[in-house]
């Protein structure tokens, strides 16, 4: 069931992008930890400009190819968080809770115009 609009999708986005770049200062991370969430505070953030989705500003990144690395982004999140837990210390469970949200949104997300129901 994709429940999420193009729209909304774009608010969660930078939601998430703000949430990735206050990580560290508010809950403490240091070291790769804190890397890891700048880094992906970035990149997520200049994969919502350049989407084209209604929130986007550039346009030059399919929706599809911005679902495709929000499905691959997920997962590698969660099982790197569990199995390599030095490399996130001090973070493990705010990239685990972070992966799972946007797997969920991924889920959810409609990525393109809303395909009504055929009676």
């Amino acid at each position: 069931m994709k429940i999420i609009s193009d729209k909304i999708h774009g608010i969660i986005d930078y939601v998430t992008v703000l949430l990735l770049a206050l990580a560290p200062s508010v809950l403490g991370f240091t070291g790769t930890a804190a890397l890891i969430s700048y880094a992906l505070a970035i990149i997520h953030l200049s994969m919502t400009v350049f989407t084209d989705m209604p929130l986007g500003f550039v346009k030059v990144i399919p929706i599809k190819l911005h679902a495709l690395v929000e499905l691959a982004v997920g997962p590698v999140l969660v099982a790197g968080a569990l199995l390599l837990p030095k490399l996130f210390a001090g973070g493990q469970a705010f990239f685990v809770a972070a992966g799972v949200v946007i797997f969920a949104v991924w889920l959810l997300s409609n990525y393109g115009p809303a395909v009504e129901a055929k009676a």
